[in-house]
């Protein structure tokens, strides 16, 4: 006898053509008020009911982040996979063209600036030091396509002889540690340095909140701009600093005051000077001189080891590009070949990923000490797709739950609580890189390792880091 399963499911979208606008369970998070609200605010709403509205196709473009190793058209189908019962248009590959270069950038950014901010409370684990929201800020590159209507704006990096590589964009944004839920982004061509953009972010910071940054941000200009805002700092020092000793310290560190030359008033600051030697599980060590800058001048209340184990935090920028390039681009190059169409596709990449962290945020919230940390960006990111695909929970249940199928997924698959610290093999991959060969400075292979933190100051200055 021949047995069978049949399930029967009530799919709820929008109305009439309308019906492709959604982004599965990921629609609660941009939802279609939202939509209908940032394409008013920019002009970019259609002023007669077209067969692809201004609102589906923002969806659309969103959906192509979530999805950025499917054409238009895959991407297109996976939208209306789930409404095969419904009377839909398939549109040709040339009409989504129009269709996105008709909405532009606007609606994009727009989406991005209400979505971008901290999505922890008080009570999220490894979010807050002392009081103070812990963030980072930190620059990468994205690869653009070598087109000619392209590379006068994102040229390739070369001389005068020759050009290598892709074009490159350059990318910074802040984040929230603990969460790693973008604040605010820029990018723009890679000839304006990281600074210059990170100047454009500060907007973004309040005096709740303590930066984290490395050496590239060490300028004494960038630093009083940043204190200007209110918020403290913790930076990484370059060696070319050579600050003077004002009045050392029972931890260790000693107060100092930098921009002699730049600023009309020096701005006070403490430095923290340590020796950190790192033990891999082979055996083998090495050891660094680190030196950080601090507006936390009270050693009593920020003790400099204490901020010493803070700087690591650093790196959850590292791993928020590890997400965005990684996990969701997958490595690729991005897929638009005009300027305009770049910035869209970059905007949306941003928005797609922090809706993606509020799902993450509202699922920690039903587990009280739930570390962020343990949530897998890999299994939230299949876990939205699957419900883009499935149309699955576009509305919210009433009541209101905040565990849908992307975050029973999540809770399904996560990761140790406590995890004990890796470093990762590191090599060069990429032959227009710009760091050398991996010449047995770095493990080839990923090693457990012992971190030990010797506070000193290192009176003959600080050695230049090799480039590596």
């Amino acid at each position: 006898m021949r047995e069978k399963s049949v399930i029967h499911r009530t799919i709820e979208v929008a109305p009439g053509v309308h019906a492709p606008g959604h982004l599965g369970e990921l629609t609660q998070v941009v939802d279609f008020q939202l939509v209908d609200a940032v394409l008013e605010e920019t002009g970019t709403r259609e002023r007669r009911l077209r067969l692809l509205p201004s609102r589906v196709v923002v969806y659309f473009v969103l959906a192509l982040a979530l999805f950025e190793h499917c054409s238009y058209r895959a991407v297109w189908g996976k939208l209306t996979a789930a409404l095969a019962s419904l009377p839909l248009l398939q549109p040709s590959l040339s009409s989504l063209s129009r269709a996105r270069r008709r909405i532009g950038v606007a609606p994009l950014r727009r989406l991005f600036e209400i979505l971008a901010g901290p999505v922890a409370g008080q009570a999220v684990p490894g979010v807050f030091y002392r009081g103070l929201r812990v963030v980072a800020i930190d620059g990468t590159h994205l690869h653009v396509p070598d087109h000619e209507a392209v590379t006068w704006r994102y040229p390739k990096r070369g001389g005068d002889q020759m050009e290598y590589g892709y074009p490159l964009l350059r990318l910074l944004v802040i984040i929230e540690c603990g969460t790693r839920a973008l604040l605010a982004a820029a990018f723009g061509p890679d000839d304006d340095g990281e600074t210059t953009y990170a100047r454009t972010l500060l907007g973004a910071l309040n005096a709740r909140m303590l930066m984290l940054a490395d050496a590239g941000f060490d300028a004494a200009g960038f630093l009083h701009d940043l204190a200007a805002t209110g918020a403290q700092f913790l930076v990484r020092s370059s060696a070319r600093r050579c600050p003077v000793i004002e009045r050392r310290l029972p931890d260790g560190s000693y107060l100092a005051q930098i921009g002699y030359g730049v600023l009309p008033v020096l701005l006070p600051v403490r430095i923290i000077e340590a020796r950190v030697t790192v033990t891999l599980a082979d055996g083998t060590s090495r050891s660094q001189q680190w030196r950080l800058i601090t507006s936390l001048l009270n050693h009593t209340r920020h003790p400099a080891r204490e901020l010493v184990d803070l700087y690591h935090q650093r790196w959850q920028a590292e791993t928020t590009y590890l997400s965005l390039k990684a996990t969701m681009l997958d490595g690729r190059v991005l897929r638009s070949r005009t300027i305009c169409g770049i910035e869209q596709e970059v905007y949306a990449l941003l928005t797609a990923y922090q809706a993606l962290i509020h799902a993450a945020a509202d699922t920690a919230l039903t587990r009280p000490g739930l570390d962020m940390d343990q949530i897998s960006f890999t299994v939230l990111l299949q876990a939205a797709r699957d419900t883009v695909t499935t149309a699955t929970q576009i509305f919210p249940a009433r009541p209101v739950d905040l565990i849908g199928a992307i975050g029973q997924a999540v809770l399904n698959a996560l990761l140790p609580a406590r995890r004990r610290p890796r470093i990762k093999a590191r090599t060069r991959k990429n032959p227009t890189s710009k760091y050398r060969p991996n010449a047995g400075q770095h493990p080839t292979t990923t090693q457990t390792y012992s971190f030990h933190t010797h506070i000193t100051i290192f009176e003959k200055g600080l050695a230049s880091r090799p480039r590596c």
